[in-house]
């Protein structure tokens, strides 16, 4: 009983350490949680993890093999690539608008901001960080006698939302601090990122494409 919660904080461990790194989510995660607040921020969040719960259900029933496809990466990389264009130019053009200082005043809705965080999570990057990355070791777990499926996925799954849970409480602190025309800014630079993340998307989809062709 000992090891096993060693393990599973070992996979806590492992799932924060993972979500350190920034990438699309974690951009949005900020960027929401700076113009909306904390709730709108991990809306974002949610919206991620349940595409990476998903996706552990996925490997548990063996269809990794199925998501490692050239056609199906392809296909991946074309949609994140459109559904990040759409998310920064979205956040470009709408940097000053429904700018909060106080929680549960914004116009945006909870489940706009849950719906961003989905769409950021299907994102090739994100899937193939996790079919790629520890979708192995997660699907090796399933017939060892030493480790549990159960207690490696939901470690991984709470050191993210650890994660999750001190970047917004952060994002929730400094916001008091700023001034409107400073978190424009970073909505505006966050939609800059999120472009950048779309046109590399997009070459990767371009180099896939030329691959099958």
């Amino acid at each position: 009983r000992g090891n096993g919660m060693a393990e599973f904080i070992a996979y806590i461990i492992l799932g924060l350490t993972l979500a350190l790194p920034v990438g699309p989510i974690t951009i949005e995660m900020t960027r929401q949680g700076l113009k909306n607040g904390f709730a709108h921020g991990w809306s974002v969040g949610l919206g991620g993890m349940t595409v990476d719960l998903f996706l552990i259900v996925l490997i548990y029933f063996g269809f990794s093999t199925i998501l490692s496809q050239p056609e199906i990466k392809v296909a991946m990389w074309l949609i994140g690539a459109i559904f990040l264009m759409v998310i920064a130019i979205d956040s470009i053009r709408n940097a000053d608008k429904d700018i909060v200082f106080g929680e549960g005043n914004s116009r945006k809705s909870i489940r706009s901001s849950y719906l961003n965080g989905f769409l950021v999570g299907i994102s090739p990057g994100n899937i193939l960080f996790w079919v790629g990355i520890f979708g192995t070791v997660l699907a090796n777990s399933i017939d060892s006698a030493h480790s549990s499926f159960l207690v490696i996925s939901s470690g991984i799954l709470m050191g993210i939302l650890l994660h999750d849970v001190g970047l917004l409480s952060m994002v929730a602190i400094s916001r008091k601090f700023m001034s409107q025309l400073f978190i424009k800014r970073v909505s505006i630079g966050a939609g800059i990122v999120l472009l950048g993340f779309a046109a590399y998307f997009g070459y990767e989809f371009v180099n896939g494409l030329l691959g099958i062709i």
